[in-house]
């Protein structure tokens, strides 16, 4: 009896370390990109004043803490659980916004026609309603943008995607705490 009880205990162990709660927001522990398959590496909530915009979660192929750790890992995930209404305005300025923060005025310059299909992508959303998911994939050199499963539009080159890392890991992540938190910590 006591060796199944110890069976028992371990199963719901390793079920609960299956899949993260955030926000009320249940996160799959591993999501699949280009035919591999990523692990959960951390995720947290985007606030803006007072209001909570979305579940921020990032999966990669092996854990990472830093920027250059996403970076050297290859393929990647951002997603995006919504968790109130956005019109597609919103959405799309705070990630230009994000760039502009995290990118000299060369990169963007370098970078300006992939923003602007970017852009383009995202206002074709309209809005993006509470509980709608974007995902932002990097597998084989673009960046390939879906909204609750659908795919939505691919972006080819790397430095547009470093520069979409960016928003959320580099040197002026939107929210230092939500870096954090995807990073692991």
């Amino acid at each position: 009896m006591r060796k199944w009880m110890i069976i028992v205990a371990a199963a719901m162990l390793a079920s609960a370390a299956q899949a993260a709660e955030v926000g009320g927001v249940k996160l799959d522990d591993k999501a699949s990109v280009g035919g591999q398959d990523l692990m959960l590496n951390g995720a947290g909530i985007r606030t803006r004043a007072v209001f909570k915009v979305y579940v921020g979660s990032l999966y990669l192929p092996a854990k990472a803490t830093t920027l250059a750790g996403v970076l050297e890992k290859g393929p990647r995930r951002f997603q995006l659980n919504l968790l109130r209404t956005l019109s597609a305005d919103q959405l799309v300025d705070a990630l230009t916004d994000g760039i502009k923060d995290n990118s000299s005025p060369a990169e963007l310059a370098a970078i300006k026609p992939q923003i602007d299909q970017m852009v383009a992508t995202m206002k074709a959303f309209n809005e993006v309603k509470e509980k709608d998911v974007v995902t932002l994939d990097f597998v084989d050199g673009a960046t390939k943008i879906g909204l609750n499963g659908a795919a939505k539009g691919s972006i080819a080159g790397d430095a547009f995607n470093k520069a979409l890392t960016r928003i959320w890991l580099g040197d002026n992540p939107v929210q230092a705490d939500l870096k954090k938190a995807m990073l692991g910590a």
